[in-house]
């Protein structure tokens, strides 16, 4: 079924090269065209094509890494609903499936056909007129600098329901729930609720997290200061300090695909997060 796989791995630990080199080792003996991404260039010896990410144009990617991995290949692939399988390379990893040790039976059941596909909505994001890219976990709105306090407005479908003073505003999905968004207090979505939440960071006022349908449209406007900056995901980030401090938020018509064996959210809420040595 798959004839071409893309490798994204952290560049900071020397295992995860290992391991990329010899997944691409093992892949092409399979067949398969490897293509690895060129910011590995020069630190690992393995036979593949070195391409950006957003020029990755595979059947399939393997992330090898934590969650930023994951994110940061969710947020730069440019065949958004490319199927991901995750290995834990991470310090958490919520969002991976399979330790190092299991990565090579993992690949082996995967061009067998044996597992399954887990869509994650993904928020369409805009400042103003220009789009940003979607968002898998988190859109994040500060002014970019701590000692500074948040005033913004905010509408559902354009009518106003609020006003805050805050740190900052995290607007999660179901996925991102599970992130930064929980460190500040915000609730974990179970992954049927189709929603995403509104956390405030350390609020000045009386304002805690709101769950939103994800067929909204969440506006966030500025008051002051005349300044903002939008975080997506932790990788992108854009400086804005034009008149139009403006951020809009809906659901996006784009999704990632998971590549997913048995486990389940639950298993991950279980394992890796919230319950945790409870059993």
């Amino acid at each position: 079924m798959f004839k071409s796989v893309g490798l994204i791995a952290r560049y900071d630990k020397k295992e995860a090269l290992e391991l990329t080199s010899e997944l691409a080792e093992h892949l092409a003996k399979k067949g398969l065209e490897v293509f690895i991404e060129d910011s590995l260039v020069g630190k690992l010896a393995a036979k593949a094509q070195f391409v950006p990410i957003s020029k990755m144009d595979t059947d399939f990617v393997i992330t090898i890494g934590g969650d930023g991995t994951i994110l940061r290949a969710a947020i730069n692939l440019g065949k958004p609903d490319t199927p991901i399988l995750t290995v834990n390379m991470g310090v958490r990893g919520f969002l991976t499936e399979v330790e190092p040790r299991f990565a090579f039976e993992a690949v082996d059941r995967i061009l067998k056909g044996d597992y399954r596909v887990e869509k994650s909505a993904k928020m369409a994001v805009s400042v103003g007129k220009e789009a940003l890219p979607d968002a898998l976990n988190d859109v994040v709105i500060s002014t970019g600098e701590p000692s500074n306090i948040l005033c913004a407005q905010i509408c559902k479908n354009d009518k106003p329901i609020l006003k805050c003073q805050a740190d900052g505003l995290i607007i999660a999905t179901q996925t991102g729930s599970t992130g930064y968004s929980l460190s500040a207090g915000g609730p974990v979505l179970d992954q049927e609720v189709n929603s995403f939440v509104l956390t405030p960071i350390c609020s000045l006022t009386v304002f805690h997290s709101l769950v939103f349908p994800a067929e909204s449209t969440l506006t966030v406007t500025v008051v002051r200061p005349e300044k903002m900056l939008v975080l997506i995901d932790g990788n992108f980030r854009k400086h804005v300090s034009t008149q139009e401090l403006t951020v809009k938020v809906t659901k996006s018509k784009n999704s990632t695909a998971f590549i997913r064996f048995e486990s389940d959210f639950y298993d991950r809420l279980r394992n890796m997060l919230l319950f945790k040595g409870t059993e």
